[in-house]
């Protein structure tokens, strides 16, 4: 999909400096100079074509209580997708990958409590009868937010 300039400059806003405004894709259009119908036109465009995943807003889950942990489970190469089946089919897990190793399947989980953690953790291995799982907490953040300058060029 080819990107306009007006697009990329959307999408350097909207990753980290959503206007928060009672109108929020109203005040998008007064800084972009266009309309509201315009960035509403290219948002719903972006989210079907794929570029845009989500648009919401990123809390801090620690902070509002949360706990969550970096789990990798050893999948025999003929079950994956029976066991990612099994995983993603817990609301608290928010990114799942496949990886060239012998822990494959990578996911992240994350719930209100470390009993409720633990009691998920479990459930999987017993669904899934896949037990060689690893848990791995984070003991330290360094850096947990990404964006992506999509320059404003047609041509970037």
């Amino acid at each position: 999909m080819t990107l306009d300039s007006m697009d990329k400059q959307l999408l350097n806003i909207i990753q980290s400096n959503l206007p928060i405004d009672p109108e929020p894709y109203r005040k998008l259009a007064e800084i972009l100079g266009t309309t509201e119908e315009d960035i509403l036109g290219r948002l719903k465009r972006l989210i079907e074509k794929g570029v845009i995943r989500r648009l919401g807003a990123i809390f801090d889950s620690r902070k509002v209580g949360y706990c969550g942990t970096l789990c990798a489970m050893k999948v025999p190469e003929d079950r994956i997708e029976e066991v990612v089946a099994v995983v993603n089919s817990f609301p608290g897990v928010t990114h799942n990958y496949l990886r060239d190793h012998p822990y494959n399947i990578w996911f992240t989980l994350l719930v209100e409590s470390q009993v409720e953690l633990e009691n998920i953790l479990q459930e999987i291995k017993k669904r899934t009868g896949i037990s060689d799982m690893l848990n791995l907490p984070a003991s330290r953040i360094f850096k947990i937010l990404v964006n992506f300058d999509l320059g404003e060029d047609d041509d970037a």
